[in-house]
């Protein structure tokens, strides 16, 4: 089944993270025999293998890309935002440790919107004690302020047409929502263990992967958030797939990170093919923007490693951006 709308992509240092990194990469392996086979190929997908174009010393949670072709990238354990202003180049902190492990998106001025808080203890704790923050952060100078507060620990974000921002987390149920006028509801709609988000371009319907226990792919009309819809259901070897962020392509065919299962998803007719296979411990995955640096219609996926990857077989020329 295909939404009746094109949707809009949102839309998620030091020795520990290294040695975090290369647990969580030894888990991965040991669950591959189980999730191989958690999508079969699909059938237009091209051959050209996936490109490494950048590297953060981190786990690069979120990923987004600006109308300059500059990403943004938010890691995990230091907590900064980078930027990276080119395939190829080295990235620039863009701030200190501001707590942004979460996820992150580029408002039509230009600021980005990064969420905080998508650690364990808040995402556990996020549905009964809404704490965490969204934060501006100025592209260029790294400057930071509070954009909305109260909401639970945030793992994924995404921006409507209208200003409205969704965020996720992970280790609960609720799907929050802060309105332009800056009121924040932190229970506005719910779907069990949230991730990847992101919101049609007429801001109609929200999209939201549930990562365990029964991972799919969810619908939520916009003016009618206690029904949420069951839009695609995964198999019975997806259970331990993981899947993570959430991209929209301009068929409107969403795309889906995973951690376990090595694939990025991609949803054709009520079903799920794998666009790229191999690629484990993804976390994110999104378009580039403009003619130069991270450019239009390519499509990028970061990872626990912190390697950011271009996915040939995930190309398309009339692509969004979150």
């Amino acid at each position: 089944m295909r939404p009746t709308t094109t949707p809009r992509t949102a839309i998620r240092g030091s020795r520990r993270s290294v040695l975090l990194t290369t647990a969580l990469a030894a888990a991965a392996a040991l669950l591959t025999p189980a999730t191989a086979h958690a999508a079969p190929a699909c059938e237009t997908s091209p051959t050209a293998s996936p490109v490494q174009v950048a590297h953060v010393p981190d786990w690069a949670e979120s990923i987004a890309v600006d109308e300059r072709g500059r990403m943004f990238v938010t890691a995990y354990f230091s907590g900064r935002v980078y930027r990276i202003d080119a395939p190829g180049t080295d990235p620039v902190p863009l701030t200190g440790n501001i707590g942004a492990n979460g996820g992150i998106v580029v408002r039509p001025d230009g600021q980005l919107l990064v969420g905080t808080g998508n650690d364990l203890g808040h995402s556990l704790t996020g549905d009964v004690l809404p704490v965490s923050k969204l934060l501006l952060v100025d592209p260029d100078s790294g400057t930071v302020s509070t954009y909305a507060s109260g909401l639970g620990g945030i793992d994924g974000v995404a921006l409507a047409p209208d200003g409205t921002v969704y965020t996720t987390t992970v280790g609960g149920r609720n799907i929050g929502r802060v309105t332009p006028d800056g009121r924040v509801d932190p229970a506005w709609a719910h779907v069990l263990m949230p991730n990847g988000i992101a919101v049609s371009p007429d801001g109609t319907q929200v999209y939201v992967v549930q990562t365990t226990v029964a991972p799919a792919l969810y619908s939520i009309p916009a003016d009618d958030p206690a029904h949420p819809r069951r839009w695609i259901t995964t198999g019975p070897a997806d259970i331990l797939g993981l899947p993570d962020g959430l991209t929209l392509d301009s068929r409107g065919r969403p795309l889906i990170a995973t951690h376990a299962a090595g694939q990025i998803w991609r949803a054709e007719g009520g079903s799920l093919c794998a666009v790229q296979s191999g690629m484990y411990l993804s976390t994110q995955i999104t378009y580039g923007h403009g003619d130069h640096g991270f450019s239009a219609g390519k499509l990028y996926r970061s990872g626990v490693d912190g390697r950011i990857y271009e996915i040939p077989a995930g190309a398309d020329p009339a692509g969004r951006r979150p």
